[in-house]
């Protein structure tokens, strides 16, 4: 496939690049400076790009078989912005005629109960709630895009730099954790699970939980 990947110079970002190079995929990096370290590939290009702009992501996203996003605000942004993105990436593939999207998404809104979602916890720390919250209403925006094939894929409540093992579980729509009610899961293996979920497209239109 020909992929557009937004958020590209991140750290979920360049490993989510790597999984697609590795496997054979074509890969565009969008950053906000054009320079994406850390990939050196013949299969991947990298450009400038304003995610808050419909009409930036229209152009990049025209000739490609699909979008990829691993956005997330920057220390110095208002996580807002988050929806922005949201937004405005909706408006562009529809705009460039491309359908699918794999968006990175945020594990808070993922239920731990029936009725109880993580960010609702006593346990979610108050200084993540901002971007939490903020990546709920993203999610909003694409569950009410039903003219995309779109997946939001969130990690596990802790997300760090590890080991690629090859292994994961999934749940929709709830936190995966494992018989200790640890959730963890590795950026390595994450981007496992989002390209394979990019691959496969078993889960269209689906608030989906990754973890160990």
């Amino acid at each position: 496939m020909d992929v557009l990947l937004l958020g590209a110079s991140g750290r979920i970002g360049q490993r989510i690049a790597n999984e697609l190079l590795d496997r054979g995929h074509n890969v565009t990096g969008v950053s906000r400076s054009g320079h994406v370290d850390g990939i050196d590939d013949p299969d991947f290009e990298a450009v400038a790009g304003d995610a808050t702009n419909h009409i930036d992501i229209a152009d990049l996203a025209e000739g490609h078989d699909a979008v990829a996003s691993a956005l997330g605000p920057s220390e110095d942004e208002d996580p807002g912005v988050l929806v922005e993105m949201a937004e405005a990436v909706v408006e562009g593939m529809r705009d460039a005629g491309v359908d699918r999207l794999v968006w990175t998404g945020g594990a808070g809104g993922l239920h731990v109960a029936p009725d109880t979602r993580l960010i609702e916890t006593e346990e979610f720390p108050e200084e993540w709630e901002p971007v939490a919250r903020a990546a709920i209403e993203a999610y909003q925006v694409f569950e009410a895009a039903d003219d995309l094939n779109w997946t939001y894929v969130a990690p596990a409540a802790l997300i760090e730099p590890g080991e690629r093992t090859g292994e994961y579980r999934t749940a929709e729509g709830e936190l995966v954790a494992d018989e200790d009610g640890e959730s963890y899961i590795s950026m390595e293996d994450f981007a496992v699970a989002f390209v394979d979920e990019l691959e496969s497209g078993d889960h269209v239109h689906t608030y989906l939980g990754t973890g160990y």
